[in-house]
């Protein structure tokens, strides 16, 4: 079946995984303690704080001891969905401030908005929030290329790992799941893909592996849909 659709995941995909690392969680670090007092009467945080509450089983836990939590959950490189929410607030000042940009690999970006151009939908799925992935393409090296995507998944879909995300993703985009082409740099995620009925493709930028069960590129020039 043609390929109509073409979902990417981010880090070590478009974006080198250092950016992500050496950049992003670095910044929300260091500015969270802050951020959090500074907004703590604000909804927006109450909700993120309400989250958190229940991932750490405190209801009664102080803003010291969450801001203590979210620090623990940055070094342990949590997939915890309340962080995730609250780095996306704090990288929007970053990058409105311009202290960095979205990093995207050159053959990404040429790649991305030539699939667009020859009409095939492209979405991404990341473990980054849906506020996080828009700020990325929203801010990126080569500027706003939010409008070459459909659509936005990130963990409140699904685990990556699991297949019950792909096939909820399939639903959401009302396409078939093998016309589906999944795009990541992790083994296990493309075999959740997989698993759902997608096509997938592995980025192996640096070490080529073998016998692979699903197809491998170096570039995204070297995918073949």
């Amino acid at each position: 079946m043609t390929i109509k659709v073409i979902l990417t995941d981010i880090e070590g995909t478009t974006t080198d995984i250092q950016f992500v690392h050496n950049v992003l969680f670095p910044y929300a670090r260091q500015a969270l303690a802050e951020f959090v007092k500074g907004h703590w009467d604000e909804p927006a945080m109450q909700c993120i704080m309400a989250e958190a509450k229940l991932e750490l089983g405190a209801p009664d836990a102080d803003q010291a001891t969450l801001i203590q939590a979210f620090i623990h959950w940055i070094d342990q490189d949590k997939k915890v969905t309340a962080l995730k929410t609250l780095q996306g607030l704090i990288w929007v000042e970053g990058y409105k401030n311009k202290d960095f940009s979205g990093h995207l690999y050159q053959d990404a970006y040429e790649y991305l908005k030539l699939w667009h151009e020859q009409g095939i939908e492209l979405s991404v799925f990341s473990s980054g929030s849906v506020k996080a992935q828009q700020l990325l393409f929203g801010y990126s090296d080569f500027g706003d290329l939010t409008p070459l995507f459909s659509h936005y998944f990130d963990t409140t879909t699904g685990h990556k790992r699991e297949k019950s995300a792909y096939a909820s993703i399939a639903k959401i985009i009302q396409q078939p799941p093998e016309s589906i082409l999944f795009l990541s740099d992790i083994v296990e995620e493309l075999d959740a893909a997989q698993s759902a009925g997608m096509k997938t493709c592995l980025l192996a930028r640096d070490e080529f592996p073998e016998n692979s069960v699903h197809s491998v590129a170096s570039t995204f020039e070297s995918i073949k849909l």
